[in-house]
């Protein structure tokens, strides 16, 4: 069996190293990055940021644990080689474990020439391949509309901001979704002024109205401004700064603009046509539940598949590819229920939930049975001198289920993983009230939630 992956992401390295296990022959193709690019020019990168601008934070908080007041400088270049390092033993890491594994691994842009032949163009010359199985995976890349001049100077993508240049004054953040905010979070951590643009009424329009009310009062009280019901439409760059013009006459001035507006698929020059796969009017590769395009030996995964944009989502799919090409039909396994995928957001305070959401059971008339605590009733916030958010969980009142929850506050997308369980095991709030956990923890929060 030869299985040939075009995209060397969470997505196809998991599904490379996994197939090779199980016996099949692999060849990875990827142009950029091993580990793929929007993991490690994107994710990794700002969740290392991110946690530079925690320990900025918790300094900040110090008075209150008995300490005295201390004011970190930061030092930009140091944190550019703490973001570069980290990346560099990551990509290091997922290439030893594919090589151990006896993976080809192609340097260069792959696209098809037909149902199963695939042409790859390298520095050495091009590369023909005949496969028996094919896996795309190629990812996304930030969405630039025509009103936006990126410069990678004064107006960014979310890639040209690991770390900028220089720290903006003043950043100009357009877009309030989660990458939209994890932005605002970070620059103001690390001593930015910030203003997020928000299209509409609240920030993270897709999630809790209760979550994002934290986040916005937490964001307010940092001296964040908030440009509600505003669309931009417009960017202008000065010699000093940038004024971005919205839909409704206000206009936001800073120092710098960052564009966090969503992704597109990395589905052009792929060969598609060739193949016959088939794409739909956005540029993402339809699949069915084993992954399989309309091409039934054509696979496809990731932020390509326009399911759920999460590496760890990916990394599944990858894994469920690969147990589909070596053995197909012959074993069992659970399909994947994109529903009860966990995903958190890296703010602070972070947030983090995973299956049914109460707006949600709400919106479709479903009864639930929804249970809320705060952390501040709980003794491990307190010492940690950080009470903000609550847990909250969401149950079949017949048969006590566990269908659903959400946590905003301290290590949220840590303490997701035990509601995530539940959902995906069919748990019970019982079964979480019974667990003999750890005092005093966060964690404890959950349990009463579920009492």
């Amino acid at each position: 069996m030869r299985f040939a992956i075009l995209g060397g992401g969470p997505a196809g390295t998991q599904a490379a190293t996994y197939a090779a296990r199980l016996g099949v022959q692999v060849t990875l193709v990827e142009r950029d990055v091993v580990g793929g690019a929007a993991d490690l020019w994107d994710c990794i990168p700002s969740k290392a940021m991110i946690a530079t601008g925690g320990a900025v934070s918790f300094l900040g908080r110090t008075e209150g644990m008995g300490l005295a007041a201390v004011e970190p400088a930061l030092d930009l270049e140091r944190l550019r080689q703490r973001v570069a390092s980290i990346t560099s033993r990551l990509r290091e890491s997922a290439e030893a474990i594919l090589t151990s594994q006896d993976v080809e691994i192609i340097r260069g842009e792959g696209r098809m020439t037909g149902p199963h032949g695939v042409v790859v163009d390298t520095a050495e010359g091009r590369r023909e391949l005949e496969a028996d199985a094919v896996l795309l995976s190629t990812g996304s890349r930030p969405r630039i509309p025509e009103w936006a001049p990126i410069d990678g100077d004064r107006v960014l993508t979310t890639r040209d901001a690991y770390p900028p240049k220089e720290l903006p004054e003043h950043v100009v953040v357009i877009g309030s979704g989660v990458t939209g905010v994890e932005f605002v979070h970070m620059f103001r951590s690390l001593g930015s002024g910030v203003t997020l643009i928000v299209s509409r009424q609240q920030v993270l329009p897709r999630k809790d109205p209760e979550v994002a009310a934290v986040l916005e009062e937490d964001f307010l009280r940092r001296g964040v401004k908030l440009m509600k019901g505003a669309r931009a439409t417009a960017v202008d760059r000065g010699e000093t700064g940038v004024s971005v013009r919205c839909d409704d006459g206000r206009v936001a001035a800073g120092s710098h603009a960052l564009l966090a507006i969503g992704s597109l698929p990395n589905s052009e020059r792929l060969g598609l046509e060739s193949a016959g796969v088939e794409v739909d009017a956005g540029g993402y590769v339809p699949i069915n539940r084993h992954c399989q395009t309309n091409v039934p030996h054509i696979y496809a995964a990731g932020d390509l598949s326009g399911k759920l944009p999460l590496s760890s989502v990916a990394s599944m799919q990858g894994r469920k590819v690969a147990e589909h090409v070596a053995i197909g039909h012959t074993v069992s396994h659970r399909h994947l229920n994109y529903d009860k995928a966990a995903s958190a957001i890296f703010t602070e305070p972070e947030i983090a939930d995973v299956g049914l959401a109460e707006a949600d059971a709400f919106a479709e008339g479903r009864k639930v049975r929804v249970t809320k605590v705060p952390f501040a009733a709980t003794a491990k916030a307190l010492i940690n001198d950080d009470a903000r958010g609550f847990v909250k969980i969401v149950s079949d009142p017949a048969t006590g289920v566990v269908l659903g929850g959400s946590i905003v506050g301290q290590h949220a997308a840590e303490l997701i993983s035990m509601v995530a369980l539940a959902v995906t095991a069919g748990l019970r709030v019982q079964d979480i009230v019974e667990s003999m956990l750890v005092h005093p923890t966060l964690s404890e929060a959950l349990a009463e939630a579920a009492e």
